[in-house]
């Protein structure tokens, strides 16, 4: 098996060789910045796909959030 690594051809410039591996570690980055995006975006869309097929009914439905106040207390004197 070989252990020639240089993939670009670039043995003989240093100073080019270091400009394809950044350019290369740049791209495998926004590589994977681009397949985050894609994967919250997928998941946005089937979340609201999935609220699409939901009935008209559950979204009039009151918010389950809201905190509803306490029958006061009286005092028995």
């Amino acid at each position: 098996m070989s252990d020639n690594h240089d993939y670009l051809g670039t043995s003989g410039d240093t100073t080019f060789r270091l400009r394809a591996d950044v350019l290369a570690l740049m791209l495998k980055g926004a590589g994977y910045a681009a397949l985050f995006c894609i994967v919250v975006g997928v998941f946005l869309a089937a979340t609201i796909w999935i609220g699409k097929l939901l009935p008209p009914e559950s979204k009039e439905a009151p918010d389950p959030n809201v905190s509803y106040s306490a029958p006061e207390l009286t005092q028995i004197a």
